[in-house]
């Protein structure tokens, strides 16, 4: 079922809430949305668990407001939807810039009610160089992505497409990824790019406490392996599990692994 889920004043969040048993808390990429786990919620839900995907602000169904993108508020929205469902020990599964809203969740709340932390391609703890930080794409670089949605947002979504997957996808399927993109707003699906290219969360790392799982693909042309390797010395307690033939959409490069490897951490089965 489906619920709106007022976050602030006027502004309702979307939240795909399926299945019984222990809660999986779904934060989705940039610029998709909750049904970029459609894969996931039908494998939990067979398996025990109850599978909850937000869509944030700005993306998918959720309202569309001009502010609220940095990682501060989004983190703020979630914890209204963990709030309102009532949610305790759940586990927060985080995708690429979900990834980086969920590790400041655990720094601005304390981790409230997360049992377990999975960081899936995250776009953490930079997306984008500084002097003293040499992973991954230059602040320029998304500087011209923001120029190219404003230009052409379908043609850039196409090729971005592209650049998600290491796998070959159907046509279909690179189609139906494009039309998630799209039911964003373009001013939000900016306004997130700037907050990733902006937000820094190097200082938030040390002090999460929860066993955390780490995938990432080996040939991620978005959220560099690099990343993933850097926040696996840095999160105490932290499991690193490599997808080899994956880029950046893992649970669309390697969908069976995911789903195995993802139910191995809920059940608490994972290789230690």
């Amino acid at each position: 079922m489906g619920h709106y889920i007022e976050v602030e004043s006027g502004v309702k969040v979307y939240v795909e809430d399926i299945g019984t048993g222990q809660p999986v808390v779904f934060i989705h990429g940039w610029p998709l949305n909750s049904k970029s786990f459609e894969m996931q919620a039908n494998e939990l839900a067979l398996q025990g668990f109850r599978f909850i995907g937000i869509d944030l602000r700005g993306f998918g169904k959720s309202d569309k407001p001009w502010t609220g993108y940095d990682y501060d508020t989004q983190a703020s929205d979630v914890k209204a939807v963990v709030d309102h469902l009532g949610l305790e020990n759940f586990v927060l599964a985080g995708f690429s810039m979900g990834g980086a809203i969920a590790i400041r969740y655990m720094s601005k709340f304390g981790g409230q009610g997360v049992d377990k932390l999975m960081l899936m391609g995250a776009a953490a703890p930079l997306f984008t160089q500084r002097d003293d930080f040499e992973i991954n794409l230059k602040p320029e670089e998304v500087d011209g992505i923001i120029e190219q949605i404003k230009k052409d947002r379908p043609a850039f979504l196409a090729q971005f497409a592209d650049m998600f997957f290491e796998q070959e996808q159907s046509p279909e399927f690179l189609h139906w990824f494009q039309m998630l993109g799209l039911e964003a707003a373009a001013h939000s699906t900016i306004n997130a790019a700037v907050a990733l290219k902006d937000e820094d969360l190097r200082s938030e790392l040390a002090g999460i406490s929860v066993p955390t799982t780490i995938f990432h693909g080996q040939k991620d042309q978005i959220c560099a392996y690099a990343l993933a390797e850097e926040m696996n010395k840095q999160i105490p307690n932290s499991v690193l599990v490599p997808f080899e033939q994956s880029g950046h959409g893992i649970n669309g490069d390697e969908p069976e692994k995911f789903n195995t490897e993802l139910v191995n951490v809920l059940n608490g089965s994972e290789v230690k």
